[in-house]
């Protein structure tokens, strides 16, 4: 364990090296080195919100080796009571929706993961980040690109981390699959296509209430297939063209988009073409094609295994849970600026909003809408 006060000379010192370059992030030397023992800094993590996904992303923490759950935010008392039962997580480091601004105060609490509905993101970043914490929210980062924007502005003023949770730019296959591609093992590249769905149950879930998801199926699921081609082509696109097929307007209400096919052109001639859907299964394939290979990912963003294919034969890389390697290395780019191979900061989260913006704005207009 560190003491506070070689905990703060190691952030001053990172601070001072912010000019160096930066580290590459590599899953498979972080899974390597789990056996050994670490004596660095960890990342002292409370989760704002503790619903189904909050509650996965704590059971993964259990394995992380830098980052450490150590305090809690909810509006439901009774889930405080039964988590700081199962984590250990001390009365002083748990808070409400109306008080949480105090964690200012806290010098126990390193950042906070903001794990609420997509409507609630923006107020509750803004108000992390004054606290002067750093912020990990999960995706999709804001319901609008002006949100995002907001979002990312007010992360720079107070001088804090904005990281947006995009668990696949940790997730061995995947970070295989982008070396090659960085590699030009699969030649000029040609096309992508992201089939991103799953058939939603609960109508009176939050996922289909547009105050609170600001959508439906593309902010939840077809985010996926827009982040997915980012990285898998390497470029960012330059046109949108969408349209909207709705099979249940009562279950999908005004807003809340059911199904929604788009397609997306790059710089270089690429050309993707996905799917977003809450409405059909078996659906999470990525395919990628190049003049020289391949690759077919299925599933390709689900909680895992994660499997795949490229010209060269399967991928072989170990499963490792997916929140496990992103907590770990998220701690590692905020102590030790080692970067992911796809970056996992508020700008990347950002791009995907405006993406999706104009995914909405074509699906309305009926036009292909420039970037």
């Amino acid at each position: 364990m560190t003491t506070m006060g070689s905990r703060r000379d190691f952030l001053e010192k990172l601070s001072i090296s912010a000019i160096s370059l930066p580290i590459l992030y590599s899953p498979a030397q972080l899974f390597a080195a789990s056996s050994e023992p670490y004596e660095g800094p960890v990342l002292r993590v409370a989760i704002m919100g503790l619903g189904s996904y909050g509650t996965r992303v704590a059971k993964a923490m259990e394995s992380c080796k830098r980052a450490k759950l150590v305090g809690l935010i909810s509006g439901t008392p009774s889930k405080v009571v039964d988590w700081r039962a199962k984590y250990g997580i001390p009365e002083k480091n748990c808070y409400n929706y109306s008080n949480f601004d105090a964690i200012k105060n806290n010098p126990d609490i390193d950042a906070v993961y903001v794990i609420t509905p997509n409507g609630l993101h923006k107020d509750q970043v803004i108000r992390v980040a004054k606290a002067g914490k750093h912020v990990i929210c999960e995706k999709p980062m804001g319901i609008n690109a002006k949100e995002g924007q907001e979002m990312v502005d007010a992360c720079k003023a107070a001088n804090v981390k904005l990281l947006v949770g995009y668990r696949m730019h940790f997730e061995p296959k995947t970070v295989e699959v982008i070396k090659m591609r960085k590699n030009g093992e699969f030649g000029e590249l040609k096309f992508f296509q992201g089939l991103s769905g799953f058939v939603i149950g609960d109508p009176t879930q939050w996922r289909l209430n547009k105050e609170l998801a600001g959508g439906g199926a593309m902010m939840d699921i077809g985010i996926y297939s827009i982040n997915g081609a980012r990285y898998m082509l390497g470029e960012e696109p330059i046109w949108v063209t969408a349209q909207e097929t709705k099979t249940d307007p009562i279950k999908f209400k005004e807003g809340v988009d059911e199904t929604i096919q788009f397609q997306m052109g790059f710089p270089s001639g690429a050309v993707a073409s996905c799917l977003s859907t809450y409405a059909m299964r078996h659906l999470d394939r990525f395919f990628l094609s190049g003049e020289k290979g391949f690759v077919e990912m299925k599933p390709s963003t689900g909680y895992g295994p994660i499997e795949g294919k490229t010209h060269k034969g399967e991928l072989t890389q170990p499963h490792i849970t997916h929140q496990t390697l992103q907590m770990d290395g998220m701690a590692q780019l905020i102590f030790e600026r080692v970067q992911p191979i796809v970056p996992v900061d508020g700008e990347e989260g950002l791009k995907d909003l405006k993406i999706i913006d104009a995914i909405y704005k074509a699906v309305e207009t009926g036009e292909k809408v420039d970037l």
